[in-house]
């Protein structure tokens, strides 16, 4: 529902009066704005008329204003920053990635007010950790959410996508700095929100939002930053990290695997590790950890190829060769914005709800970056735009 669908006629009216009285307009200069008798404009204004959508944006520019201004019920009043700044521990680069989180957040959810979108949440119940083995607990939820979202026992290549297209989870891919792997917070009003290092491999980037996942998961409304090499501290740390590597490897498909991948061989290579990994979406050190926390190899054995040379990324060309999947979020992270934020931009621009400088502050852009998203959605469009009129 749109922003003028949900004000009254009576409330609408009395807002484009008071613009109009500010702007210094006669009734008679507003009705020849759009067309319309001035009789006609005074009920609208009296709310005995509903005014169009093409009405109130020409109404806007002549009071110099926008159909936003008008129309809008109330500011986004959310700021996920200060819940990270009561953190122990924190560091600059901390307070940078929280503010960056909570302005792609909140530019989001007020556009999507702005265009009467609501974003739907599939999201999964909180499983508070209980008292023992939080290992096995996160075990049992991981298979538990797997089988929520139809998964099975299949790979996860991109764990990123599952959770905003399946869960609706507010996902962000940026760079940041190197420390930081990744954050998790949760509100009431923007809902669940994930923002992930672009700067890290593809692999250690789909581990991470695993990570934040256990956290949404265990412990909703408590904000974490993962900081890289964090060793496991706390139960909420070992649970969020457990959750990962069951919900991304999963016991019976890496036993199934590993005897599929191995079969004939009396010792695990590098081939075989470089396949697995492949297979399941994940670092060649997490999923050798994750065989010797199965006990299907010897404890120690990631330790003995990191100390013999390790498995270098021209090992895993070499082995993969075509599957070898170029990684196409590195790109995107170039953006100065998300791929679903430019969508909703270019429909705000498109309806004239915002002004252009408006909308760049909002999406924390310069004004050169912010035209570059709406020319090329704008190239796009219409082609779009026609072949919607001839299915209408």
């Amino acid at each position: 529902m749109s922003p003028l669908e949900l004000l009254s006629p009576d409330e609408v009216g009395e807002r484009l009066r008071i613009a109009r009285e500010g702007a210094d307009v006669t009734q008679a200069a507003a009705a020849e704005a759009i067309k319309v008798a001035r009789t006609t404009l005074i009920a609208i204004e009296q709310g005995q008329r509903k005014v169009r959508l093409s009405e109130i944006q020409n109404l806007a520019r002549l009071y110099g204003t926008s159909v936003n201004a008008l129309l809008r019920q109330e500011s986004v009043h959310v700021d996920l920053a200060p819940r990270f700044r009561k953190m122990p521990g924190k560091h600059e680069s901390s307070d940078k990635a929280a503010e960056l989180l909570a302005a792609l957040a909140k530019a989001e959810l007020e556009l999507e007010s702005l265009l009467g979108v609501r974003r739907a949440r599939n999201y999964p119940p909180e499983r508070p950790l209980l008292n023992g083995d939080v290992v096995v607990q996160a075990e049992h939820d991981a298979a538990e959410l797997r089988q929520r979202l139809g998964l099975g026992n299949a790979p996860i290549s991109n764990l990123l996508t599952v959770l905003e297209m399946e869960m609706g989870v507010r996902v962000y891919v940026r760079r940041l700095d190197a420390k930081i792997s990744g954050l998790f917070a949760y509100d009431d009003a923007l809902g669940a929100c994930i923002l992930i290092n672009a700067s890290h491999p593809r692999e250690r980037r789909n581990q991470t939002a695993g990570h934040e996942t256990g956290h949404f998961i265990s412990t909703r409304y408590k904000p974490e930053v993962l900081q890289l090499g964090e060793e496991d501290g706390s139960r909420e740390e070992r649970y969020a990290n457990a959750f990962a590597r069951a919900l991304l490897t999963p016991a019976r498909a890496v036993m199934q695997q590993f005897q599929d991948v191995t079969a004939g061989a009396d010792r695990m290579t590098r081939k075989h590790v470089i396949v697995l990994a492949h297979f399941f979406g994940v670092s060649r050190e997490a999923v050798v950890r994750r065989l010797e926390e199965l006990k299907l190899v010897k404890s120690g054995t990631w330790d003995w190829f990191d100390d013999n040379g390790g498995i270098t990324d021209e090992q895993a060309r070499q082995v993969l060769g075509d599957q070898a999947v170029p990684d196409a979020a590195k790109h995107d992270a170039d953006r100065p914005t998300t791929l679903r934020l430019n969508l909703l931009a270019a429909e705000a621009m498109r309806r004239e709800l915002l002004s252009e400088g408006q909308l760049a502050r909002l999406l924390h852009l310069d004004r050169i970056e912010l035209r570059e998203i709406l020319d090329a959605y704008q190239d796009e469009g219409s082609d779009g735009d026609s072949a919607i009129t001839q299915l209408d």
